[in-house]
């Protein structure tokens, strides 16, 4: 006897819910699985069958419990039932990991979902077979056969479902309609379903009643939906502020890339551990010449000069930054093409959250150019101080100087006078001679120490260099000794120069010497000239260079060659002021001394001069004949002004022993008062540097006084500042006697004022002879 079966809509719509969330939670699980990675994946996959499979299970055994046979007393096998609840489990979790395979195409959705749809049918029938009833059941072959297209079908879709990107409403709708198709399944199969009673059937066993197993199947469903739906949004909020953190994190990272690549004065990378480049920025880039994929992964010590890899300053730089907390250094680094530069280097080093070192920040910048300016300010400074302490010995030398030449006016004077009152007695004549000779030596001395402070006074012609030198070369060869050789190389067509003939000749004469005292064994000197062009604005300069190939100089020796009273020469063989004198000269006539000399390479010395414009006067080929004895001129009454007493008396008593009246005055006011009170006076001999007036003041006031009084400046130097009523073109026409003089020197002087010559008596005004 066949039995029809019916169905209680509310556990039919129920079934459908069921299902239908099923499908909801299991594509939410899915997307789980998309954003997760390794074992946390696979923890996703297995949720997301269980819940699928698992559901599908629930929709069906609470549609079977929807199902009533009117009379008939229905159970289930416990263990067939629990085998229908792992098969749709087992087959869900197998599909999604084949569709989920690197490289899964549609081939591996579908078979994926022909094996889940296949598993899910079995899983119907399964628990059909653990039902217990009094009866016979028969199927429909052409509703099963509609059952497993409809299963097969549905477990597709959601598999494609599960791995593709869907949003929310589309997961609704998708679960809708897998709800649907999954409850379609069930009820087609059941469709399929007949019952026929069978009395000689027999069921029975333990079994689970319906009233049982509805209780357990939703408690169960309930639960894992429960459970999956929590777990879900945990781990969805748990990703989203992952994810928050991840773009934070990326956006500070390549903030952080921009501004590292936008810094290129710095080279900015970080080592690890052992000194390993690991990044690298444009400004590393830009300053090492190294490319990114050139560098990263070799050692930093590759920046580092042979000298200081060979001296473990790499490792120790490591080592003070990892046991001090910083490395700071400047020194030498080497490019990629192999040239230097002058770096200054900072190491940080890097510590995890653990206190554990990481490896270290290295920040390079290039101050070659900041070195070079700062040695260029350290040469600058050194010179200035090297030219201020010149300028206070040169002005101490003038001073002392002036101060000497008037001590020897009176000693040399009052020789000269001593001479002539002395009996011819010829052992007394020598003493006396002896003393002169000392004297005249203290004026050779005097004159130079003026030189070097540029106080002497020069008188600048044009000057043909080759033609200076010709002329003096015996003179040079005689000093030197015939084992040194004199060679000269002048070029044709060489300017003149702009300079005083007579003291070139004495600067040369010195340089001479000084290169025959470096070579004891012998060698050569080259005397020779060169014109080189002025740079930009510059004027073209004339160069005199005296080479030797003696045994030359250190550089502390070089230093101090041209300070004054300085000598390598030993006691009694230099006075330390030739190449001073040099010095002043060429300073005193526009130009410079250039010393240039190395240990046992030689020396040369260049004498750089301005060139003489066209026009200027050449210089004397020699000096006019000097009369020993002036002409007799008419004595004169002569008012003798020097603020000095010794000097004072001494031209007195030179100006009476040749016939003159002398009035004395001991400085520029006396002399004013005496003047005044003077019926009769034809010259004035003053002194220059003297106090409250100098000379060329004193001349002016006599000048604006009494017109046509004759004045003679007698000076040790000519240096003129200062003097606020006579200017250079005064101080030009005055005529000038250079201290110390001698009688014969005053007498020729007074001879060519008087005479009105005065202009020719600075041919014929000599100071006493100097020894060379």
């Amino acid at each position: 006897m066949a039995h029809a079966g019916v169905h209680d809509p509310v556990l039919v719509a129920l079934s459908v819910a069921i299902a239908m969330l099923a499908s909801f939670v299991a594509l939410d699980l899915a997307g789980r699985m998309k954003a997760a990675a390794g074992w946390a994946r696979w923890a996703w996959l297995m949720t997301a069958a269980l819940v699928l499979g698992g559901g599908v299970w629930s929709m069906h055994f609470v549609a079977m419990l929807a199902f009533r046979l009117p009379g008939l007393e229905v159970t289930y096998d416990l263990g067939l039932t629990l085998l229908s609840l792992a098969l749709p489990v087992v087959v869900t979790a197998f599909g999604l990991a084949v569709a989920r395979r690197p490289g899964a195409g549609p081939g591996s959705i579908v078979a994926a979902g022909l094996v889940t749809g296949l598993g899910i049918a079995s899983m119907h029938y399964t628990g059909m077979a653990a039902m217990r009833l009094p009866a016979a059941l028969h199927y429909d072959p052409a509703w099963t056969f509609a059952s497993v297209l409809i299963a097969v079908g549905a477990a597709t879709v959601a598999i494609r479902l599960a791995l593709g990107e869907t949003g929310l409403l589309l997961r609704v709708a998708a679960s809708g309609a897998m709800g649907l198709a999954i409850a379609g399944m069930h009820y087609a199969a059941m469709q399929g379903l007949h019952v026929s009673h069978a009395p000689g059937v027999d069921h029975a066993g333990v079994g689970v009643d319906q009233v049982r197993l509805a209780v357990g199947v939703t408690a169960v469903t309930f639960l894992v939906f429960t459970l999956a739906l929590l777990a879900a949004a945990i781990d969805r909020r748990v990703s989203q502020r992952a994810a928050r953190e991840a773009a934070a994190l990326r956006a500070s990272e390549e903030r952080y890339r921009l501004l590292l690549q936008s810094v290129t004065d710095y080279a900015i990378f970080m080592l690890d551990r052992d000194g390993v480049v690991a990044n690298w920025n444009s400004g590393a880039r830009r300053i090492k010449g190294y490319e990114a994929g050139e560098i990263v992964g070799r050692h930093f010590s590759c920046f580092y000069t042979a000298e200081d890899r060979a001296a473990g300053v790499p490792a120790r730089a490591l080592a003070t930054a990892a046991e001090s907390g910083k490395f700071e250094a400047e020194g030498w680094r080497l490019r990629r093409d192999g040239t230097r530069f002058w770096a200054s280097v900072v190491i940080d080093p890097i510590v995890g959250e653990d206190g554990r070192l990481v490896g270290f920040a290295k920040v390079t910048r290039d101050i070659t150019e900041r070195k070079r300016a700062q040695e260029a300010l350290e040469r600058a400074q050194g010179a200035l101080a090297q030219a201020q302490k010149m300028e206070a010995v040169g002005q101490l030398t003038g001073g002392v100087a002036h101060d000497f030449n008037n001590l020897l006016m009176a000693v040399l004077g009052s020789l000269e006078l001593l001479r002539k009152r002395l009996p011819d007695d010829p052992r007394m004549l020598r003493l006396l001679d002896n003393a002169v000779q000392g004297a005249e030596r203290g004026a050779a001395l005097t004159q130079r120490m003026l030189a070097f402070a540029r106080r002497q006074d020069l008188k600048p012609a044009s000057v043909d260099l080759a033609r200076l030198v010709r002329d003096m070369t015996d003179l040079l060869q005689r000093s030197i000794g015939p084992g040194i050789r004199i060679e000269t190389r002048f070029p044709v067509g060489l300017p003149p120069a702009l300079v005083d003939a007579h003291q070139l000749e004495l600067a040369l004469l010195n340089l001479v010497v000084n290169a025959r005292d470096a070579m004891p064994e012998g060698g050569s000197v080259t005397v020779a000239a060169r014109l080189e062009p002025g740079d930009g604005a510059g004027d073209p300069m004339l160069c005199l260079a005296v080479t030797d190939t003696g045994t030359g100089m250190d550089e502390a020796t070089l230093a101090r060659a041209q300070e004054p009273f300085f000598t390598t020469k030993g006691v009694g063989r230099g006075t330390g002021l030739g190449l001073s004198m040099v010095h002043g000269l060429a300073a005193q006539s526009h130009g410079r001394l250039v010393l240039r000399s190395r240990p046992g390479a030689g020396t040369t010395a260049e004498i750089w001069l301005p060139v003489a414009a066209p026009g200027i006067a050449a210089a004397p080929d020699e000096a006019p004949a000097r009369r020993a004895y002036p002409r007799s001129v008419a004595p004169q009454v002569v008012l003798v002004v020097d603020d000095d007493p010794l000097v004072l008396e001494n031209s007195a008593a030179m100006l009476e022993d040749l016939g003159h009246r002398v009035i004395e005055a001991r400085s520029g006011q006396e002399a004013l008062e005496l003047m005044r009170r003077a019926r009769t006076l034809d010259l004035v001999l003053t002194d220059h540097a003297m106090p409250e007036m100098t000379g060329l003041q004193l001349a002016a006031r006599i000048a604006a006084e009494r017109p046509g009084l004759k004045v003679i400046l007698a000076t040790g130097y000519a240096d003129f500042a200062g003097s606020a009523e006579a200017g250079p073109d005064e101080a030009a026409r005055l005529p000038r006697l250079a201290k110390p003089y001698d009688q014969a020197t005053l007498a020729r002087m007074i001879e060519a004022v008087v005479r009105g010559n005065a202009g020719a008596a600075d041919d014929t005004v000599v100071p006493f002879p100097k020894s060379a």
